[in-house]
């Protein structure tokens, strides 16, 4: 099984040996190549639409593997029972479903040794629910495809650590890493910023030209800051 970079990505962050529950798993890919690459040791495959999870049993019958890869209609973790899996993957969906499914299956996710997460949107909002109940982000990822750049995190039960503005939002393991996926993101960020501010300062006389400026300016100076990470190795 061939993966897309993006799954490529998730799939890198599963451990050898775990047992896997992939929410929304679409076509089946990542579970069909944990198991061919002999990495899981069990999947079960869910969606919450019946048209998805019929395209991902075919595939899944196609490649050999009906007999080691279930699957499940459910609405997020609904059909997982606690402790049936160590390991659930949750990509490709908006950041407030991946919030409000580990919010509504609780009781499936306080006996995971891991979630693999790959939110579509509202990344830093991901990541700020993490560190305030209880998850640490162990691992981060970042891969550019498509023209599009997707962050991937491995989560972990633990402490609350201390986090900036800028590390919600860009990551505070792909800082640390000095990750170069997400050097070319903050540089093209920067552009960004830098030429909305230069199209409002021909409205500067209008008030709301001003505060969209001053909101911009404030994400500038993230960016900033993240990007002095790269050349300080550290927090600054």
């Amino acid at each position: 099984m061939e993966l897309s970079k993006r799954l490529y990505a998730v799939a890198g962050l599963v451990t050898e040996g775990a047992s896997v529950a992939d929410i929304g798993t679409d076509h089946g890919y990542v579970p069909i190549y944990l198991v061919e690459s002999g990495i899981a040791s069990k999947v079960i495959a869910l969606d919450v639409n019946q048209g998805p999870l019929n395209r991902a049993r075919m595939h899944i019958v196609g490649h050999g593997l009906g007999d080691r890869i279930e699957t499940r209609l459910s609405d997020g973790l609904a059909m997982i029972r606690p402790g049936e899996v160590d390991t659930v993957i949750a990509s490709g969906m908006g950041g407030p479903l991946t919030i409000r499914i580990l919010q509504e299956g609780k009781e499936v996710a306080d006996q995971l040794n891991a979630l693999i997460l790959q939110p579509q949107s509202e990344i830093c909002r991901v990541r700020k629910f993490l560190t305030e109940n209880g998850y640490r982000i162990e691992q981060e990822d970042m891969v550019l495809e498509d023209g599009k750049y997707y962050p991937v995190m491995r989560v972990v039960h633990g402490t609350k650590e201390p986090y900036e503005e800028w590390e919600y939002l860009y990551g505070k393991r792909l800082l640390e890493a000095r990750h170069p996926v997400l050097l070319e993101f903050l540089k093209r960020e920067l552009r960004i910023k830098e030429s909305i501010l230069e199209q409002l300062a021909g409205r500067s006389g209008s008030e709301s030209a001003r505060e969209r400026a001053e909101e911009i300016c404030r994400e500038r100076e993230w960016i900033q800051k993240a990007l002095a990470q790269y050349e300080t190795g550290g927090t600054i």
